[in-house]
């Protein structure tokens, strides 16, 4: 089955060729210097930003992959939740393709396309169920930071959502607060390596909390209110690296204590992570040692697979045609609001 796929959900153009299992082609358009200067992304702008893009980066896929448009099975795009403008433009374009070349085609939902995104391995990668198991999934990004029970194939319960900030929110609100350009995530994640994690002690929100919820408004209030009280820190570069490592201390010991305690309590064996937070460094390292010290297996996504992408896309849209799921109609339209709980993968 060869699958041609689109992702638009959010700032990012992605245009994905997947035959059978194999990622042939997985080219991706950023538009994070658009963005940083206004501190965030503007949806009008990274609407535009697919416009340009999209024909661009569909070719480019059809030429990495050596594959002709009328060699496709099946087509997909991500249909929510995401920005309405930036969803349009993706979904539209593959619908008006499948219905030209008369394809089924699959309108997918971008947080469920993470859940399998870790079961993308190898060179070439190649996605591969035969080792699938239940497991407790963390999804964790700029917007969204999930927890999930996945019992078998193409089924999901949500435990916990966030409350307020997403974790990949807080790293680029606090960055801010430290100076830091936008995304603030990656560099806060270069600097904290040089940093001592011990040397500010902020607060874990709901860390301790008997329940699957997540929230971080607190933490990053605690770092503004932090550095009103000590101005003199924004003044001292020698002081930046220990505040980022403090700070990235505290999200991902939230994470990784919730994470690895949903697990246990739903007794399963095997924990995945995927999402853009995931490519922190520290978040994979600190996950690979409470897995280990719990006898828990850990697939995290590959680093190109983290962010968003059209592989993942592609790849359960396959998977969801194996398994015998219905096509999407040709005139469904976006779902930004598309919540986890009314998804049926």
């Amino acid at each position: 089955m060869t699958v041609f796929a689109l992702e638009t959900s959010c700032d990012e153009t992605s245009a994905a060729v997947v035959v059978d299992g194999e990622v042939r082609a997985n080219v991706v358009a950023s538009q994070i210097r658009l963005h940083a200067e206004y501190g965030g992304v503007v949806p009008e702008l990274a609407a535009r930003e697919h416009l340009r893009n999209l024909l661009p980066v569909s070719r480019a896929a059809f030429e990495t992959a050596r594959t002709e448009p009328s060699q496709v099975d099946l087509i997909a795009a991500t249909r929510g939740p995401g920005l309405p403008t930036a969803l349009l433009i993706g979904l539209k374009a593959a619908q008006a393709m499948a219905f030209a070349l008369q394809r089924p085609f699959y309108g997918v939902h971008h947080h469920v396309a993470h859940l399998y995104s870790p079961w993308i391995t190898g060179d070439p990668p190649r996605a591969d169920f035969r080792s699938f198991e239940p497991h407790i999934s963390l999804i964790v990004s700029g917007g969204h930071t999930l927890l999930v029970h996945v019992p078998r194939l193409l089924e999901h319960r949500l435990l916990g959502s966030t409350l307020d900030d997403a974790a990949g929110e807080c790293f680029d609100k606090t960055g801010k607060l430290l100076g830091l350009p936008y995304p603030a995530g990656p560099v806060m994640d270069r600097l904290a390596e040089n940093g001592n994690p011990e040397a500010y002690d902020f607060p874990r929100p709901l860390r301790d909390e008997p329940n699957d919820d997540f929230s971080f408004s607190g933490l990053k209030t605690a770092v503004r209110y932090y550095l009103r009280d000590h101005p003199e820190l924004a003044r001292d570069p020698k002081a930046l690296p220990d505040l980022c490592a403090s700070v990235q201390a505290a999200i991902v010991d939230v994470l990784v204590t919730k994470t690895v305690r949903a697990a246990r309590r739903w007794g399963v064996k095997l924990v995945t992570a995927s999402g853009g937070v995931v490519c922190n460094r520290a978040l994979r390292s600190e996950l690979q040692k409470a897995c280990a010290a719990h006898g828990l297996r850990l697939r995290l996504a590959a680093p190109a697979f983290c962010t968003d992408n059209a592989a993942m896309i592609a790849v359960l849209a396959s998977l969801q045609a194996q398994q015998g799921r219905p096509p999407t109609d040709l005139d469904a339209e976006i779902r930004p609001d598309w919540s986890l709980e009314e998804s049926h993968a």
